[in-house]
């Protein structure tokens, strides 16, 4: 019985890894901008936990079921996340669509004319204006600090995490999202 379990394990396992992102060799696209991003050995459930939108809805990450997501966790009185987002938005407009998206999830305390008067000022016209009230799904997800990306696979799973700021929209993370797209 132990052996019959201990087989069926490493072939799920085998099977998750020979599958998805995760398994897609990636280091040579780890340079530059996406040096500090850490790809995981295998995929981790993402929070099923709802957040907020603009209008006052509730959605959640499996909303972007079949795409991958490149999902930014920010707060309004960040300022790497100031300088990160434009960024953000570019990539969004360069390879957003059917199969991709960014979304972005203000954590914490973030009133929804914060995130508005933010969003003008830095011209950010393109993203979701999302809110984790209570910091539920950063919990959830380990996010310890800000900002912190992670890159969901078309399953709703964590395939990689970037602790700072990066620039989204550098050649290093085009090219990486591009790979990602290319192999699913």
């Amino acid at each position: 019985m132990i052996r019959v379990l201990r087989s069926a394990v490493l072939y799920i396992g085998a099977a998750l890894c020979a599958n998805g992102a995760a398994a897609q060799d990636l280091s040579e696209y780890l340079t530059g901008e996406m040096r500090g991003l850490v790809i995981h050995d295998a995929p981790v459930a993402a929070s099923a936990l709802p957040f907020v939108r603009a209008d006052e809805t509730e959605g959640a990450l499996a909303d972007y079921a079949g795409q991958y997501v490149v999902l930014n966790f920010w707060a309004t009185w960040c300022a790497p996340c100031r300088e990160e987002m434009p960024s953000l938005q570019n990539l969004q407009t360069q390879l957003g669509g059917e199969a991709f998206a960014v979304v972005t999830l203000a954590t914490g305390r973030n009133p929804p004319q914060a995130i508005r008067r933010f969003f003008e000022e830095i011209g950010v016209e393109s993203l979701p204006q999302y809110r984790d009230i209570n910091q539920q799904i950063a919990r959830e997800m380990g996010v310890f600090g800000l900002p912190i990306t992670v890159i969901l696979d078309p399953e709703g799973q964590e395939i990689a995490r970037l602790r700072g700021d990066a620039h989204w929209d550098s050649p290093e993370a085009v090219a990486l999202i591009e790979a990602l797209l290319a192999g699913s």
